[in-house]
């Protein structure tokens, strides 16, 4: 890999790695994700990629939800065994809140609001329009609401 292609990577990776804790579920470590991501860029050719910064976010949410089937798939298939799985990590409050949305949702609210990216730039990353964008970001806040309100 040359310089130039590593220091784009490296440049991605601290924030990317956030956006993978938030969109994956509690099973997936973010590392993983990002790792897989950083893997599909190379395969692919970092230099046939127009804008990176989306492609990598993109490619995390489209891992994070083959993952989230697979661990579906497999946890069904051990109810009918009736073997336990092992405990899921603990995370504070707030965050097992946001784990209970959908992983376009979390994404949206995290892009929205942690990363202030414009609901247009998010749109595109997401492969819809602004406004719906802005509507899954509605959905998610008031399903959050719902669920606090529910809790108190």
């Amino acid at each position: 890999m040359d310089t130039e292609a590593r220091r784009a990577l490296e440049a991605e990776y601290a924030s990317l790695r956030r956006f993978a804790a938030v969109v994956g579920s509690a099973d997936t470590d973010p590392d993983d994700l990002v790792h897989d991501a950083f893997v599909r860029v190379l395969k692919r050719g970092i230099d046939r990629i127009d804008d990176l910064h989306a492609y990598l976010r993109r490619t995390v949410l489209n891992i994070a939800a083959n993952d989230r089937r697979r661990h579906a798939r497999r946890r069904r298939a051990m109810a009918r065994t009736h073997v336990e799985e092992g405990v899921a990590a603990a995370y504070f409050s707030d965050a097992a809140d946001l784990l209970r949305l959908p992983p376009e949702v979390r994404a949206v609210l995290w892009l929205a609001e942690v990363e202030r990216w414009p609901y247009a730039d998010i749109g595109l990353l997401l492969g819809c329009t602004e406004e719906a964008a802005r509507a899954r970001a509605s959905r998610g806040r008031r399903q959050l609401r719902l669920e606090l309100a529910g809790e108190a």
